[in-house]
């Protein structure tokens, strides 16, 4: 792995099912790993492995979801010898309602009529 996390980077994000009282939109992406079009933001961990958060895999955004992954199985990735999952150093934590690729695959379209909130992105549960 690239820019594996330091314990103090994982300590700081919340302990698993701390936040889950807090509104979908309102919760916040405290890390994020990578590797091409696959994505992993991180709302919670246990500060040892497992960490709960979005996930997209292979840019696959009508298959992506919210569920557990282990800190090991993303340092054991390794595609063709060359290419391994990256941790963004530098990612500041922010709410999920404003990151475009969780907005896109959890079905969170602006609604110019929600006057209530200034028109602010708001969730629908998209219809087939």
């Amino acid at each position: 792995m690239k820019n594996t996390p330091t314990e103090a980077q994982l300590a700081s994000i919340p302990g698993l099912y701390q936040t889950e009282h807090i509104a979908t939109e309102d919760r916040l992406v405290y890390a994020h790993f990578h590797l091409f079009d696959s994505h992993w933001f991180i709302l919670e961990s246990d500060g040892i492995d497992t960490m709960f958060g979005y996930c997209i895999l292979n840019g696959d955004l009508l298959n992506s979801g919210y569920g557990y992954v282990s800190l090991t199985d993303l340092q054991q990735i390794n595609v063709l010898g060359q290419f391994e999952v990256e941790f963004d150093p530098y990612w500041e934590t922010k709410r999920i309602c404003e990151i475009e690729l969780i907005r896109r695959g959890g079905g969170i379209v602006v609604d110019p009529r929600d006057e209530k909130n200034g028109g602010d992105w708001k969730w629908h549960i998209l219809q087939n």
